[in-house]
Order: structure tokens, then sequence, then C-alpha cells
């Protein structure tokens, strides 16, 4: 059942934010597999093929993922609604998309796999293996933008719990396929493809069986006219489409940051490299919050209770800042002993250091930025979001040009985490004219059991 207002405590954020943040971080454990398995295998190649594969399939899946964030505002207001009619619909529109854009890949997959591999420029050994890899899991990219929408549908429901055994599952079975794939039939780099692609078919036929079982009576009532609704499809259309605009924007402003520490020589690209681990880490915590605000917040609009999401906003918020604080001090006390672990090179560990200071401060500049990107999703008030980007993207490009050649690396790296805070600032600024305004009024809320 959607929470009120005063069902939401911090206990309840706490659930909601901790199984997110398991689950996010069994995401890197199927490349970690893969890279695993083909490190053992006999040749650099191999373990550079499956590098240059994973790497597409990361941009590819990354850039689609706004079919997991458009579903859970969409399912969070149904849901806070009550309405599990327009839950199911939601839910089916999504998965349409993913559909079409999926099989729209597979009739695409040779262009666009020999395309991308060769823009990625690795060595021709390594770009062959790539291929065969590539080939084998290109085929369940319809599987997988489906897994997206269902955990959108998870998320968007709070039942966070059920999101990390999904997930769980799917790394077991992506575990059990690879070994035996690569190991019993000896199917080398192609069948560390192949295994994921399976893992993402278990994920899909358990999601599935899922949520046929929770709407069953949601099912029969739905009608092809309600699923073609003109108004409501071209809501998901935009809602998606203005998310596809900001992640691209994030993309590029990332490529961005890796081609200016590129022009800088190869010890400082690395050290960059080594560096973005620490934000890598920092967002499998906050986004936590974020995914939870989220689901609370589409929930508190969907519902129209103007308290319950000024106290979601806020719960999410304080904790999330006292994630970041935490991030902080323990990046500002073990920086350099992260670094020893992640490299043993001493000119690596003594360039890296000099730039630790910026990260001791990125969580802090983050936070807002991460925190309100959830709550602009859940309550669908995604061309906000997206104009919010682009204009803090133009801002990054404008700072990393000017401070570069005054300060060098610091420069990008000051550049980039005043990037993230003019994100926060400007999505605050834009809230109470579009979040508030959602509920301005605060009707009964129908709180059925969907």
């Amino acid at each position: 059942m959607p929470a009120t207002s005063s069902m939401l405590t911090h206990r309840r954020v706490l659930a909601m934010a901790l199984p997110i943040v398991l689950a996010n971080l069994t995401q890197p454990l199927m490349s970690a597999v893969d890279t695993a398995v083909a490190g053992h295998l006999p040749g650099p190649e191999y373990l550079a093929g499956v590098a240059l594969g994973g790497l597409l399939f990361s941009f590819l899946f990354w850039g689609f993922g706004f079919l997991r964030m458009g579903t859970t505002g969409l399912v969070a207001q149904a849901w806070g609604k009550g309405d599990e009619q327009a839950l199911a619909a939601s839910v089916v529109r999504a998965v349409s998309l993913a559909l079409a854009i999926g099989l729209a890949l597979l009739v695409l997959q040779r262009p666009l796999i020999t395309l991308v591999l060769g823009l990625l420029g690795g060595s021709a050994e390594a770009t062959r293996q790539a291929m065969a890899y590539c080939s084998g899991r290109i085929w369940a990219a319809p599987l997988a933008l489906v897994n997206y929408v269902v955990l959108g549908w998870l998320l968007g429901c709070q039942r966070v719990r059920m999101a990390l055994a999904l997930q769980i599952l799917i790394n077991v079975v992506n575990l059990g396929a690879v070994l035996l794939f690569v190991h019993g039939f000896g199917l080398g780099v192609a069948g560390i493809g192949a295994a994921t692609a399976v893992a993402d078919g278990a994920g899909t036929l358990a999601g599935g069986i899922l949520l046929w079982r929770s709407h069953r009576a949601a099912w029969p009532r739905l009608r092809l006219a309600v699923l073609r609704d003109a108004a409501a499809m071209r809501r998901l259309v935009g809602i998606n489409f203005h998310i596809f605009v900001r992640t691209a924007c994030l993309l590029a402003s990332m490529g961005w940051f890796a081609h200016l520490g590129a022009t800088q020589g190869d010890l400082v690209l690395a050290a960059n490299a080594l560096l973005l681990n620490f934000l890598t880490f920092m967002a499998f915590g906050l986004d936590g919050f974020a995914h939870a605000a989220e689901a609370l917040v589409g929930s508190a609009v969907g519902a129209g209770d103007r308290p319950g999401l000024r106290r979601a906003v806020r719960l999410c918020m304080g904790w999330a800042f006292g994630g970041a604080l935490a991030y902080a001090l323990v990046y500002l006390a073990a920086g350099p002993w992260i670094v020893g672990l992640l490299t043993d090179q001493a000119a690596l560990r003594e360039t890296a250091g000099r730039f630790l200071p910026w990260l001791a401060l990125a969580p802090i500049a983050s936070v807002a930025a991460y925190l309100y990107d959830g709550i602009f999703i859940g309550a669908t008030q995604t061309r906000a979001l997206m104009r919010a980007m682009l204009v803090c993207g133009l801002a990054f490009l404008a700072l990393s040009l000017a401070l570069l050649p005054l300060l060098g690396n610091h420069g990008l790296w000051l550049s980039f985490l005043a990037f993230n805070a003019l994100r926060g600032v400007t999505l605050h600024l834009a809230a109470p004219r579009t979040i508030y305004r959602e509920v301005r009024s605060a009707p009964a809320a129908r709180l059925d059991n969907v």
C-alpha cells in the first residue's frame, strides 16, 4: 500500500534505500564475472575483447535507462492514486516500447556493433573477440530492456526487496551459464556473451511471472483502446525523450572530461580514470536514496499528498546528505590507501594523490544533483530535468575551457564538481514551480492494495 505522510518515517526511507544500494552493487558483478573468466583464457586479446564489448553494452543500455526511470515515475504515481488499471497500462506501454527498441537493435546489430567497435579502436584480434562477445549478447537486447521496465515497476511499487532478489537471480544465472558455456562447452568469448544473454532472459521470465501474478485482476480489464490512448502515449514518449536527452548530455559531459584528461598525457588520463572509480562507488550509495525518492515522491504526487511530498523530499535529502558526508570523510581519511589498492605504480599513485582532495569534496558537491534527479523523475517533471542538464552541460563546457589552461587538471576537476553542484542548485530553484505545483490540493488518496 502507498505510504501517506503520517506513515513516512526515517526507518521507511532506509528500508527502501538500503536494498536499492545492494541491488545497485550487484550490477557490476556481471561484468566482474565476465572479466574474471576472460582473464583466465589463453591470451590478453580475450580479456580485451570482453572489455570492449562490455563497454559497448554499458553505453548502449545506459542510454536506454529512461525505460527504467520513466516507468518508476508513472507507476509510482498510479500506485499513489491506487489506480491499478493505470499502473498496468503504464507497464504494458513501457514493455511495448522496450521490445520495439530491442528489436530495432537486433535488426541493426551488425552495422551498429561494427561502427562502435571501430570507434573504440582496439587491436584487430581484440576487436574480433569483441565482435564474438557482442554477437552472443546482442540477442538478449529486448529482454535486457524489458528488465529495465520490470525494475522500474518494482521500484515504483516500493517492492525494493523483490528488486534486489531479481538482480541476485540474474547474477547467479550469469555465473552458472558463463562457467557452463566457456568451460563446459568451450565457446570462449562468444559463450561469455551468450551467458549474459541467458541471465537477462531468466530475469525477464521471473519478472514477467511476478508482474502477472501481482496484478492478476487488472490484465483482463485492459483494453486495446486504453493501451493506445494518445495522451498517455504522448506522455510516455515525452518523458522518455526528456530523460534520454538528459542522459545523452551527461554521457557527453563524461566523454568531454575524459577527452580533456587525455590531452594532458597518459599519466593524467590514467589518474583521472582511477579517481572516477571513487565517483562510481559514491553513486552506487547515493543513488539508493535517489531511487527511494523516485518512488516516494511519485506516490505522493499521485495521491495529491502535499505534506507527504515535502516529507519525502526532506527525509531523503537528509539521509542523502548524511551519506555524502560519510563518503567525504572516508575519501579524506582513506583516499591514499584506496588508490594503493587500485594501482601499484608509484608514478600513478603520486599523480592521483595530487587530485584526491577534489574527490573528498565530490560527494558534498554532487549529492543534491543525484537526489533531485530522483525527485524530478518521480514527479515526472522530466522536461525541467532535461533543460537543467543542458544548461549545466554548457556551463561545464565553458568552465573547463576557461580553467584548464589556468589550473591544469585541477581546473578540470573544479569545473566538473561545479557542473554537479550547479545541477543541484538549478533543480532546487526549479522545484517550487514544477514539483510542488503538481500537488496544490490534497484530495483523499485511494489506498487500494494494488
